[in-house]
């Protein structure tokens, strides 16, 4: 049944491949995932492009596991040589957008929901949603679901780790700084300078430490990363913009790393969300218990995925390479599929 599972899969990654499901655009994508749940008498709902089930013999009396990866994914990018909609395979390689973020992960899921599905007296519950809106952070995501589908004791995401776990992943917090100054002939010196008064600041970001740091994810992350100021030479510009970029770790939650930021520094500081907090599950966690055992590491991982929404324990853990995410000619192996659907299934096992 593994085998035959593991093949429709990869059938499935290879249409999904072939049709495009930019961010916001995954309506093709969403009736494809509807049509494997169809042709495995399996019962789901839609919300928009996210879809989801449950397992066949539901308890409301059990916790319940979330089984989630996207189906939506980046534009190409120019550096393209193939065609990115055009699922080839070479050399053990599926190439193709999305093949390796996050689609085999995915499709991986979906064979080992599918696994599950009818079997009875499980320990959990299982819930399993295809999500859109992930490479865009969009509204109408992971995050619309969470008061939709049954309430969670502890998820996996499916995101490319090579099939190690991510047991720590690191928030995000993007900020608009605004640094204020005398606006004057650039002749007069006048020392109330905005740019100055930004680089003050800046400075500060460049150099804080906060005192503490994660075990999995180490120190918080913070960089400059635009800045605007000025239109003509000799006039000194009353304000100077710029974009801090700032990756939280599970040390603190996004709202206690901004608050510390605005008693620091003098420029106005707005964030453009705080939601996306770090995330992270205890290496105690019987899942991660259950991957060690098979011989899959721990650690933390930089970047940001679906567990950003999640307030409960949750786990990254995916065929593929996160190196190869948003690349030219971005592929996944055909082995790592292979590998993805029996390691879900064996650490599952372990547990349910």
């Amino acid at each position: 049944m593994i085998e035959k599972l593991t093949q429709e899969a990869i059938a499935l990654l290879k249409k999904m491949i072939s049709t495009q499901s930019f961010s916001q655009e995954e309506t093709g994508t969403a009736l494809l995932i509807e049509q494997w749940f169809s042709s495995h008498n399996i019962k789901f709902e839609r919300e928009k492009n996210n879809v989801w089930a449950v397992n066949k013999h539901f308890d409301a009396s059990k916790k319940t596991i979330l089984l989630n990866s996207h189906h939506d994914t980046v534009k190409p990018n120019k550096g393209y040589t193939k065609d990115p909609l055009n699922p080839e395979v070479s050399e053990g390689k599926l190439y193709g957008l999305g093949s390796n973020d996050a689609g085999g992960c995915l499709v991986s899921l979906l064979a080992t929901f599918t696994y599950f599905y009818e079997r009875e007296n499980l320990k959990y519950n299982f819930v399993i949603v295809a999500s859109a809106e992930e490479e865009n952070s969009g509204p109408n995501g992971l995050n619309s679901m969470l008061k939709t589908i049954p309430e969670i004791d502890f998820a996996i995401v499916g995101e490319p780790t090579l099939m190690q776990l991510a047991i720590a992943e690191k928030g995000l917090m993007v900020l608009n700084c605004e640094a204020h100054g005398t606006a004057g002939h650039a002749a007069h010196g006048i020392v109330d300078n905005a740019i100055y008064n930004a680089i003050e600041d800046i400075n500060w970001f460049q150099t804080y430490q906060f005192p503490k740091v994660s075990d999995t994810l180490g120190k918080v992350k913070m960089t400059v990363t635009q800045i605007e100021a000025g239109n003509q030479h000799n006039v000194i510009p009353s304000n100077c913009k710029y974009v801090v970029d700032v990756r939280v770790t599970d040390a603190y939650s996004n709202q206690e790393v901004f608050e510390i930021i605005q008693s620091n520094v003098k420029s106005v500081v707005c964030p453009r969300s705080v939601r996306l907090n770090s995330s992270s599950i205890p290496k105690e966690h019987p899942i991660v218990q259950a991957g060690i055992k098979l011989g899959r590491e721990t650690y933390g991982s930089p970047t940001l995925s679906d567990q950003a929404v999640l307030s409960c324990a949750s786990l990254k853990l995916g065929p593929g390479q996160s190196l190869r995410s948003h690349t030219a000619d971005e592929f996944i192996y055909i082995n790592e599929i292979e590998e993805g659907v029996d390691l879900y299934i064996k650490i599952l096992e372990e547990i349910i």
